[in-house]
């Protein structure tokens, strides 16, 4: 007898099939049957509900946030039961012990920086093993370029040696067999952002060869957006590596209204034979940290000489035309409009919520000597909403058939863009619900069946006899994101319940505190367990 039947559910499966009506059936954590008035020692009714797998977040940034906070509220709130972490090219592993202190500054905009933390891990392997811990969801993890890069050769802003590669590839191997599913980029980030088409390229043959994916965060989603996008299928095709475009957006002026040039680029690609997936958050503006912004030649060193430049008057005034008037590669070579950048994090409290253009404003300063201030007095972790998206280009790229979801969410901001909390019953309320720009069952399966087979997961992403017991229950007359720009730290409504592994992690809309989660590992036959 099963431990659990979830009786009278609509059975969404994840494949995109219609769903029907039936009981669920879960026993040590597998689904054991699907069908009519099965027997079970607990019976939850579901009438009236949505039963589907549990969604996988495909762009991640919880990093920090499951082991500070692992039941990780943010997430198993929205139905989410395994996210990809690593991304962007920058995280904390493989890592020495200089390259961690640098990683931590570099990024405490996205995740924050504690001190008293135990950071004892250096290898992938050894962070996989303390999410192992104990997470409230499961998770995956990219072997990030720009930290590879750093192991390698440092901040330099230039290619790399025969010697420097040969150890980059070396180090993306480790992590590969040491269960990484992949590899990631961030090339508008320092110092990943100093590799070229080749190296990258090269890269990728080793991520091929292990049966991992590359997720790239090309060079610009601005101008030359769809040059970026380009050059990221070049790597693809030449390696062999399968291709999956993180939060893949046309943003900025430039691209208004030009995302069917995008998605005519991507199927022109997989005609010829490029294997490629992206996520997309469903939402206008993006985030990111400030000192993002700056042009990359102003990068190279880490962050202790992009402070000493801050402080240079001739360094100041070349980084203030680039960002200003030439436009910074780092702000996708778009012209910098302070009317669009807005603090979601700060040391500085009355700078969060406002633009800089505002700030400026009111303290009778010229916007750019706002922004250094910020960076200076933040020690570079400030972070922003950049409001500069497109509602058709949001809409066209998620009914793509190669289209998959990812929050892209930071979390540690005193004031995040909300999708780090609504992005998936956002899609299901906003986009499916309200406005039918995707039908129900095609919506649950970009969020997970389809995520699924790019992660190659063992036996998980589908409602099937035997797979885990990954589920979410949800009402589809009431699911909604209640996270806003103005609130974003808020749940999701119509989710009663969620399951990791066959445990409740949500049950009757509240977090159970249950730690079921594990990392799922890369293994050599290919497949994610």
């Amino acid at each position: 007898m099963a431990e659990l039947v979830i009786r009278g559910a609509t059975v969404v499966d994840g494949t995109g099939a219609p769903g029907r009506r039936a009981d669920v059936a879960v026993r040590d954590g597998r689904i054991t049957g699907i069908g009519r008035r099965l027997p079970g020692r607990t019976v939850l009714d579901a009438t009236g509900l949505v039963l589907c797998p549990g969604f996988i977040d495909m762009h991640a940034h919880s990093d920090l946030a499951l082991l500070t906070a692992p039941d990780h509220r943010a997430k198993v709130s929205q139905g989410v039961t395994c996210e990809v972490l690593g991304q962007d090219g920058l995280s904390y592993a493989p890592v020495d012990d200089g390259t961690l202190d640098q990683i931590r500054h570099a990024i405490a905009g996205w995740n924050g920086n504690p001190t008293d933390f135990d950071w004892s891990w250096r290898s992938v392997g050894e962070y996989l093993d303390r999410l192992d811990q104990g997470i409230a969801v499961n998770a995956c993890y990219l072997v990030p370029q720009g930290s590879v890069r750093m192991l390698a050769m440092g901040w330099d802003r230039r290619p790399a040696t025969g010697a420097e590669l040969d150890r980059q590839r070396e180090l993306v191997a480790t992590a590969l067999r040491e269960g990484a599913v992949g590899m990631s980029s961030g090339l508008t980030y320092a110092p990943g952002m100093y590799a070229d088409t080749a190296e990258l390229t090269a890269l990728c043959e080793v991520v091929a060869a292990h049966g991992g994916y590359y997720s790239s965060h090309q060079r610009s989603y601005g101008v030359g957006a769809l040059d970026a996008y380009a050059e990221m299928i070049d790597v693809s095709l030449r390696s062999g590596c399968p291709l999956h475009l993180a939060h893949a957006t046309m943003n900025f002026g430039v691209n208004q209204g030009r995302a069917g040039d995008f998605l005519a680029l991507l199927d022109k690609a997989a005609a010829a034979g490029c294997d490629l997936t992206l996520d997309s958050y469903p939402y206008l503006p993006g985030s990111t940290t400030l000192v993002a912004l700056l042009p990359s030649w102003a990068s190279r060193g880490g962050p202790a000489e992009i402070l000493e430049r801050l402080d240079d008057p001739t360094e100041l005034a070349l980084i203030r035309h680039d960002l200003e008037r030439r436009g910074s590669d780092g702000c996708h070579g778009v012209p910098v409009d302070w009317q669009t950048v807005e603090i979601s994090g700060s040391h500085s409290p009355d700078a969060v919520g406002r633009t800089v253009a505002e700030l400026a404003e009111t303290r009778g300063q010229r916007p750019f000597d706002v922004y250094r201030a910020l960076l200076v007095a933040d020690g570079l972790s400030t972070t922003i909403i950049q409001h500069v998206g497109h509602e058709e280009n949001v809409q066209a790229i998620m009914r793509h058939p190669a289209h998959t979801g990812g929050s892209d969410g930071l979390l540690a901001a005193a004031k995040p863009h909300p999708r780090a909390w609504g992005t998936f019953p956002r899609y299901l309320g906003h986009y499916v619900r309200e406005l039918g720009v995707l039908g129900l069952e095609e919506c649950v399966a970009h969020l997970t069946g389809r995520p699924a087979r790019r992660l190659r997961l063992a036996d998980r992403g589908l409602i099937r006899p035997g797979h885990h017991a990954d589920l979410v229950l949800f009402d589809p007359a009431t699911v909604a994101d209640t996270a806003t720009f103005a609130d974003p730290c808020r749940p999701a409504t119509g989710i009663p319940h969620v399951f990791v592994g066959g445990t409740r992690v949500i049950a009757d809309g509240r977090p159970t505190g249950a730690l079921p989660g594990r990392a799922l590992r890369r293994t050599a036959d290919g497949v994610t367990r």
